[in-house]
């Protein structure tokens, strides 16, 4: 998925988005391996939120689901990922 601009909370927020994945014991990077490695448009969407979700297999070795949010303007495909979580199987 290309992609100009992957928004992250400050770390030390702790309702922002880094908290959120580090609570799944993952990181940013890890997150924007899939983020930026996906083919196509989203695999699924959340069943509480209705965000988009997508699948992929991180750098090193974790398959994950990234649920995010769209937050593109005119000029930039911006990407706010909301929270992120190992999963043991996907249809990615």
């Amino acid at each position: 998925m290309y992609i100009d601009l992957i928004a992250w909370d400050d770390e030390d927020d702790p309702g922002g988005n880094v908290q959120h994945i580090a609570a799944a014991e993952l990181t940013p990077a890890e997150v924007e391996d899939v983020l930026r490695n996906h083919r196509g448009g989203p695999d699924d969407y959340s069943d509480s939120s209705r965000n988009p979700i997508i699948f992929g297999t991180t750098s090193t070795g974790k398959r994950i689901a990234v649920v995010y949010i769209d937050v593109s303007d005119d000029r930039y495909i911006i990407i706010y990922p909301v929270t992120a979580y190992c999963v043991p199987e996907y249809g990615g």
